[in-house]
């Protein structure tokens, strides 16, 4: 990813993503994946902000059949 965003003249310096799901709970995993995701693109961790949401089991997410993110970068 990183290479890719570089091809383009781009670079990220800072990551917001939020997960939203009802199981697994994310908290455990967050260290690891910041470590992942901060590898992927070069950021330190401290750049990387990760949070989770649940559905309040509502929809296709609330009833487990899914997970859903979203990230903004800059």
């Amino acid at each position: 990813m990183r290479d890719l965003l570089a091809r383009h003249g781009w670079r990220a310096v800072n990551l917001d993503c939020t997960i939203v799901a009802e199981r697994p709970k994310i908290a455990p995993h967050v260290p690891a994946m910041r470590a992942a995701i901060g590898e992927t693109l070069g950021l330190a961790g401290d750049r990387i902000g990760l949070k989770a949401t649940t559905n309040e089991g509502i929809g296709s997410i609330g009833r487990e059949e899914g997970i859903a993110a979203m990230a903004a970068w800059r």
